[in-house]
């Protein structure tokens, strides 16, 4: 190609266009390509797309559109730190093409938070290739951490944008973004938690636009110039179908219910309890939501007026959150919805904001918890199960909130009778919320609050809300391990 002469690949419709320097084009109606002498984008001088009173500076047609996975991935190299995004947007296509250069590279490092999805990069025999740290341990992931092939590493969830910016700077961003708007902006959609900083700290980002995922508010909003290579893609978004809750959720998402007041703000996660004990919110007034994730189930809430926002002091009337996951309603709930703002949970999971709003309930799960309010929330005894995640950055927004409320909510055992009310945790399970910072502990037999409560008090309150086959052997436990007679 000649030197006074350009090709560009126009975002909307990646046609390629010679452009000779100093001259314009009329390639379409309505479309020209020219140079002006100041850009609002670049403030220099430089080229432009012209189409319907709407301009695009070249830096921000510099991402280079590939016609296959295998080929946009070319930019990881051995011994890269490369970020994938998380949950329903997962770039499936994008991870599949990197795994399949297990042969050529070495020591790449895979960082993520739950992904959705095939890992195929964790397979046993692609261990020199790849070496796998997750932030939180997905179902996909479980088997491979369970085993040692892949790494945990502990870290509240609202802190991790700071990790990258400090000790984990990234090479590689693999994304999915939606289709980009008239202003040439894509959006992360209903992802947009840790990997909104991924992008700002990675040297390259490879994305996957996506005209499925939603174009959403927030600060999850990125120029097309963020963006160096790309496909597109047009697949579906991974889902989450929850079953009907059983009768024993109901039950605690009923009394969870019970304890969220009028003009409350809350936070909650997925599942068969808090989807319950959302149903139970429909007589409630002027809820917000200021949260990590949003799920379907909030979805109602807002059709009937329950959740309007209009007591919270930060983002007044808006439903916050880190990100979405659910069946395809939810997707379609947050598309240019003005409503919602998708944010960087540097935001949404940071307790001097979380704290500003009033009655602030946080809402969450626990493997097993203690006889005196010590919870375990990602471990099975040894064996790590899911995550930290953003538990304690809302517990203690919650309770530095004036009125506010934490609640952890659980089953009394498991399906196979194993109590989850214990005198101890199981041997290696780690505490993620400290006995200090429990208040409201909630199962099917009811609610207790341990706030300022001594060991003994304590006891008795929660071996009241333990299943009563086990309360007798929890008492004696007790007195022989701790010397409390109740």
């Amino acid at each position: 190609m000649k030197k006074d002469t350009l090709t560009i690949i126009f975002y909307i419709d990646t046609k390629s266009y010679n452009f000779k320097k100093g001259s314009a084009i009329h390639v379409e109606p309505f479309l020209w390509i020219t140079i002006i002498n100041h850009c609002d984008f670049c403030h220099k001088k430089c080229l432009i797309i012209y189409s319907k009173s709407i301009y695009l500076c070249k830096k921000k047609l510099d991402m280079k559109v590939y016609d296959s996975a295998a080929e946009a991935v070319q930019i990881i190299k051995s011994n890269d730190r490369v970020f994938i995004h998380s949950a329903a947007a997962t770039p499936q296509q994008l991870v599949n093409a990197m795994s399949e250069r297990h042969n050529e590279l070495r020591h790449v490092e895979i960082v993520s938070i739950h992904t959705e999805g095939e890992v195929p990069y964790a397979k046993e025999e692609y261990k020199d290739s790849f070496h796998i740290n997750c932030f939180f341990v997905g179902s996909n992931m479980r088997p491979y951490v369970q085993s040692g092939r892949a790494n945990y590493i502990p870290i509240f969830l609202g802190e991790i944008p700071k990790l990258f910016k400090t000790k984990m700077p990234l090479d590689v961003a693999l994304v999915t973004v939606s289709s980009p708007n008239k202003k040439g902006f894509c959006s992360l959609g209903c992802s947009v938690d840790i990997s909104n900083s991924a992008i700002d700290n990675a040297k390259y980002v490879i994305a996957q636009i996506n005209p499925n995922m939603p174009f959403v508010h927030g600060n999850g909003i990125i120029s097309i110039d963020k963006i160096d290579a790309a496909i597109h893609v047009n697949d579906p978004l991974f889902e989450l179908h929850l079953k009907e809750s059983t009768d024993i959720e109901k039950s605690i998402g009923k009394h969870v219910a019970n304890l969220v007041d009028d003009g409350a703000t809350i936070q909650m996660g997925i599942g068969g309890i808090p989807d319950a004990a959302l149903k139970y919110l429909t007589n409630h007034k002027n809820l917000g939501v200021h949260t990590e994730m949003v799920s379907d189930g909030i979805i109602d809430l807002v059709k009937c007026g329950v959740v309007n926002g209009m007591n919270k002091n930060t983002e007044f009337g808006k439903i916050v959150a880190g990100f979405a996951f659910g069946t395809r309603k939810i997707y379609d709930f947050i598309d240019e919805n003005p409503i919602v703002n998708m944010m960087d949970v540097g935001y949404t999971n940071d307790t001097r904001i979380i704290r500003q709003n009033p009655k602030v309930t946080a809402i969450n799960s626990a493997i097993e918890v203690d006889i005196f309010g010590q919870v375990c929330a990602d471990s099975i005894g040894t064996k790590h199960f899911s995550g930290i995640g953003g538990q304690m950055d809302f517990i203690r927004g919650a309770t530095l909130s004036e009125d506010g409320k934490a609640i952890i909510a659980l089953p009394s055992q498991t399906k196979n009778g194993i109590p989850k009310i214990v005198p101890m945790l199981k041997k290696g399970a780690p505490v993620v919320t400290t006995r200090a910072h429990v208040q409201h502990i909630i199962t099917e037999h009811g609610s207790v609050d341990l706030y300022g409560k001594n060991l003994k008090e304590r006891a008795k309150l929660m071996i009241s809300i333990a299943h009563p086959n086990h309360r007798s052997q929890l008492a004696k436990d007790v007195f022989e391990h701790f010397k409390i007679l109740l």
